[in-house]
């Protein structure tokens, strides 16, 4: 008990006193997990349309996949970028290992198929009738698709929370291909496992307990605007 006590004064000595690791660390955490699940969200939610509104050869093979990735270890998605990275490997000459941008590409991969899966699954639900009465008030398809993502606009919300909750806790991948350099990429994942191998308990859950908050905070604006209700006149 004492140690999460240590831990939790540890954590407000950081933050309150301003100091430069912990908020480099943290804002490189911010940067690299939301611009992850913006890209996963970019890739995904086309995807899954295509797969939940799709009729093509392999849709279902498609779909199991993006289901597999639901429950794929990050380390093996580390281990394939790291790979890919390597510098004898297929895009070494980039120079992209251990650096954020290794960490983005990684991260991104962990959380695609979230968003795909989800974005499937919540498509799938609306009435199949929506588009075409869509098509019969004279929308354009790219209008009917528009409003279609509307109507499954709170499970597609969820969908991004799920992305971002499995890149922001991860630590496998992000330590694998980002190498968990100080000042570079280390975030708070890789830090915290870092103090815990030194035996730096309170400092551990002091970076444990950033990262409960900021994972707080970013699924609070996520779920305020997942519940917002326009005003009606």
């Amino acid at each position: 008990m004492d140690v999460l006590l240590d831990g939790l004064v540890e954590a407000l000595r950081l933050l309150a006193g301003g100091d430069a690791d912990t908020w480099e660390i943290t804002g490189l955490t911010l940067r690299v997990s939301l611009t992850a699940t913006g890209l996963a969200l970019l890739l995904g939610v086309p995807l899954g349309t295509m797969v939940a509104l799709g009729r093509f050869r392999g849709r279902r093979v498609v779909l199991a996949a993006a289901n597999t990735g639901l429950g794929l270890p990050p380390v093996v998605i580390g281990l394939f970028v790291t790979v890919l990275l390597w510098r004898s490997g297929p895009l070494g000459a980039f120079g992209l290992l251990y650096t954020p941008t290794a960490m983005i590409v990684a991260q991104t991969a962990i959380a695609t198929p979230i968003v795909v899966a989800l974005a499937a699954a919540a498509l799938q639900q609306v009435d199949p009738d929506f588009l075409v009465q869509c098509h019969g008030l004279g929308a354009t398809r790219t209008r009917a698709l528009l409003a279609l993502l509307g109507e499954a606009r709170l499970p597609l919300l969820a969908a991004a929370m799920a992305a971002f909750g499995a890149v922001v806790s991860e630590v496998g991948a992000a330590q694998m291909v980002g190498g968990n350099l100080a000042g570079e990429t280390r975030v708070l994942t890789t830090a915290a496992v870092l103090a815990t191998s030194r035996g730096q308990f309170s400092l551990a859950i002091a970076f444990g307990l950033i990262l409960l908050l900021i994972a707080f905070a970013v699924n609070l604006v996520l779920t305020l605007a997942q519940q917002y209700e326009p005003a009606r006149s």
